[in-house]
């Protein structure tokens, strides 16, 4: 039993420690646990929320590794299956001294490409209050695809409440358009959306952050509310009655690395929400969460704990009294 589920692929990551050097240059790397969903999981875990992590992986020293880093986080492995046939998905990431990093995948064919949906079917809901969607996982395959869409079939019978961020991954796709029409018709079911403001250009043509809420908001019944991730801007919300409002970013004097800093901001939204807070002191720690997380290498060690997020929000409001 859980507060929070979220379903995905976690991925061995391998990061180049070797600033401004190509990933075809460079010759030295550092091993983290990687992943959108399991990103999220992680904040959510070291936040102090109990949380179970659905995935498939394979009998392989990167599979052994994800289950550690799992236990080591304190994400729950109940629905976490590992089989000889298929081999744990990998990737590769440069260091970048500004920008975003570049990326190379080694997961077509994975285990968690071939996801077994039974496991979905066995899952204890009852103590669950949030789960976390992505737009990865049914891009992956076309099982992971149809898994997907079972495992949203089963929250709106339970009516559990859903966070859905795109993530869009277009070397995954097969093509931009079906990218863009699976991804829109997947975040329909969502009751809050999480579109970066890159993202809802490519999505439904504009950079405008009502405009991208808008389109969100008449896209599907279930949404109440859109969250558009301003990068060091911040975030704009507008919610289904046609309130809105600006949350503006933390300022961040060294930015390690970017990755991450999205499912970051996710993981504060939802452990807020989850707490009781209100939507205004959820983005706030979004906010927070995702400038924590920039200031590090991997995707999620920058995560904080309950202290130091309380420490960072403390030293923020003296430096701006």
């Amino acid at each position: 039993m859980s507060e929070f589920l979220t379903i995905g692929e976690p991925i061995a990551l391998f990061g180049s420690t070797e600033v401004d050097k190509s990933l075809k240059d460079a010759a030295n790397f550092q091993k983290f646990l990687a992943g959108a969903e399991v990103n999220v999981a992680v904040g959510v875990s070291r936040l102090g929320h109990s949380t179970q992590y659905i995935t498939r992986l394979g009998k392989d020293p990167f599979g052994e590794f994800i289950i550690d880093q799992l236990n080591e986080n304190k994400v729950g492995t109940d629905y976490v299956e590992q089989t000889e046939e298929y081999w744990t998905a990998f990737q590769l990431k440069d260091r970048v001294s500004d920008g975003d990093p570049s990326i190379f995948y080694f997961r077509k064919g994975s285990a968690a490409a071939h996801f077994d949906q039974q496991v979905l079917d066995a899952i204890d809901f009852s103590q669950v209050k949030m789960v976390h969607l992505s737009g990865i996982f049914p891009a992956i395959s076309p099982e992971a695809l149809t898994a997907f869409r079972h495992f949203v079939k089963l929250l709106e019978e339970k009516n559990i409440r859903t966070t859905f961020d795109p993530n869009l991954r277009p070397q995954l796709w097969a093509s931009q358009e079906i990218m863009v029409e699976t991804i829109n018709e997947l975040a329909s079911h969502a009751e809050i959306i999480l579109p970066g403001i890159n993202e809802g250009e490519i999505l439904m043509g504009s950079r405008d952050p009502e405009a991208i809420a808008d389109f969100y908001l008449a896209n599907g019944s279930a949404t109440k509310t859109v969250i558009v991730k301003l990068g060091t801007a911040g975030a704009y919300v507008k919610q289904k009655d046609g309130s809105s409002f600006s949350i503006p970013g933390f300022k961040v004097d060294n930015v390690v690395d970017t990755v991450g800093a999205g499912d970051g901001f996710a993981a504060g939204l939802i452990t807020a929400l989850i707490e009781g807070k209100s939507l205004e002191a959820a983005v706030i720690r979004a906010n927070a969460v995702g400038a924590l997380a920039v200031q590090s290498p991997g995707d999620n060690d920058g995560y904080p704990t309950p202290e130091e997020l309380d420490a960072f929000l403390a030293k923020h409001e003296e430096e701006t009294k």
